[in-house]
């Protein structure tokens, strides 16, 4: 694949992976917009790594999703070693959730209360259509793990929206 030919993927791909990435960090568009950008310099520095044996956009997923895990743990990482008392990181945590701009605020705060494969493969399955095949090959896990997750995604998103409709 040459410049132009990855320019034209990352135009096609480009809104699809800002989607899923925005929607996994817990619309901290800066955040998704960084690892984005981390995604597709990986992407295209790795091109020759890429066999075929899966679709180039699964490929992609995969080092998206790679890389948003990379960015937790870092700052996982960075708050261990801070002073931050734990209050001042619950008002980081709240102003940065602050930015997500979201149709349907509901279904986003429920998601937010997924563990973090739990969320990334609903995402990856509802919203950006994937196979289950597909998510196996993006995350690591094997089918049957993702159905799993899927199946307890759904459960947990359930529970929780019935749960605040009854407030």
């Amino acid at each position: 694949m040459n410049r132009i030919e990855f320019g034209d993927f990352v135009k096609q791909q480009q809104e699809p992976l800002r989607r899923f990435l925005l929607n996994l960090s817990g619309g901290n568009a800066n955040l998704s917009d960084d690892i984005a950008q981390d995604t597709f310099i990986k992407a295209y520095t790795s091109l020759s790594s890429f066999m075929g044996r899966s679709k180039m956009s699964t490929w992609l997923f995969k080092i998206a999703y790679n890389c948003f895990y990379d960015a937790v743990r870092k700052t996982a990482l960075e708050r261990q070693r801070s002073d931050i008392p734990v209050e001042e990181l619950k008002v980081i945590r709240d102003e940065s959730a602050q930015e997500s701009r979201f149709n349907n605020q509901e279904l986003y705060r429920a998601l937010s209360q997924l563990k973090q494969e739990e969320k990334a493969i609903i995402l990856l399955f509802y919203m950006e259509d994937k196979s289950i095949k597909e998510i196996s090959t993006i995350t690591g896990m094997n089918p049957s793990t993702v159905r799993s997750h899927i199946s307890r995604g759904k459960s947990h998103l359930k529970q929780y929206l019935l749960t605040n409709e009854e407030r």
